[in-house]
């Protein structure tokens, strides 16, 4: 019988991982020139703020790549 909270635990726990890759696998960089017309072109305070937001995004990206690639090994091999 299925916990009403498993759903919402596999979630986090693939929110964790995604976590823990952001922090293993580097943020795409971008050159100085290309960072300052970002700033510019988003009005941004500073540099600072533009890798906030793009470690963010970063983040979201791979948790939702890790999301999809584990439910499809989880439905494709794992699941009864």
């Amino acid at each position: 019988m299925k916990h009403s909270l498993e759903p919402l635990l596999t979630l986090a726990g693939i929110l964790l991982m995604a976590f823990l890759s952001v922090l293993l696998l580097p943020t795409p960089a971008l050159g100085l020139q290309l960072a300052q017309n970002l700033v510019q072109r988003f009005h941004l305070l500073d540099l600072t703020q533009l890798y906030i937001i793009l470690y963010c995004l970063w983040f979201l990206l791979l948790g939702t790549v890790e999301f999809f690639v584990v439910r499809f090994i989880w439905k494709r091999w794992l699941a009864a």
